[in-house]
């Protein structure tokens, strides 16, 4: 009994959270809700202004975090229409669920994980590797939870391939998201951040030293989108996901970084 009392009231906490992120209504005509992974805060804006423009009237409500959140918030009972993950696991897992349909998920870009170090920076990861971060003026390493976030499940799998994962690990910073890493790094409270590279065109960002990680490393980063079943207008959800998966909405990934299918 206790246990599911337990359930319901976590059940209710995300839903709600879900309904405190979206934005009020503004009008009464159309309106998407997205759930977006947090890698595509600099590109998302775009995304919905391109979309906007080709569907006079109807607006998109944007919610950016980790991919893992958005997750359960939508296996339980979350309002979205749309889910831009991170990665293609968690989409999956919906249409295992019933909650989607796999005809309605696509892979729609390709992340690219960097190290990003701030302006002044002298650890040398651009000539001596992953192994740099063993250095003593590396005290913190911010990266993503990878419980919650792909990108920290790639940031972890580059530093065990690169042979540094067990020396490094008590100088992890674990972000709720991408977004929350880099905060980490811009504000001080970590040495460098494991980020998206789309994350580096961003305010406050573009400034630091971007140093790739060899793709060698990680798993590819295949991000898919997918339409849950409940969203209130499919036909809709299934024009932004085409739209953003698209010539045009695939010119503004490009100009982010990302790679494309």
């Amino acid at each position: 009994m206790e246990r599911t009392v337990i359930h319901h009231a976590r059940r209710a906490l995300l839903v709600a959270l879900a309904l405190l992120a979206l934005p009020a209504p503004a009008h009464a005509g159309p309106r998407l809700a997205v759930a977006a992974a947090a890698n595509l805060s600099t590109a998302a804006e775009e995304l919905k202004r391109g979309f906007e423009a080709e569907h006079p009237g109807v607006e998109v409500s944007l919610v950016l975090g980790a991919s893992g959140t958005f997750f359960a918030q939508i296996q339980n009972g979350a309002p979205f229409d749309v889910f831009l993950s991170a990665d293609r696991e968690y989409p999956a897992k919906l249409v295992a669920a019933k909650l989607a349909s796999p005809s309605d998920e696509r892979v729609y870009a390709y992340g690219k994980l960097v190290a990003w170090l701030p302006p002044g920076s002298t650890v040398d990861l651009a000539r001596r590797g992953l192994a740099a971060l063993g250095d003593p003026s590396v005290r913190r390493i911010a990266i993503a939870n990878p419980a919650v976030a792909p990108f920290g499940r790639a940031t972890e799998a580059a530093l065990r391939a690169a042979g540094v994962l067990d020396a490094v690990k008590g100088k992890l910073v674990l972000g709720t998201s991408v977004a929350q890493a880099a905060q980490f790094a811009t504000t001080g409270a970590a040495d460098v951040a494991f980020l998206p590279y789309s994350l580096t065109f961003g305010k406050g960002l573009s400034g630091g030293k971007v140093v790739p990680v060899p793709a060698g490393l990680y798993p590819r980063v295949e991000q898919s989108g997918v339409v849950l079943s409940t969203a209130r207008d499919p036909g809709l959800a299934r024009a932004f996901l085409a739209f953003v998966a698209g010539a045009k909405g695939r010119a503004i990934l490009a100009r982010y970084g990302y790679g494309l299918p």
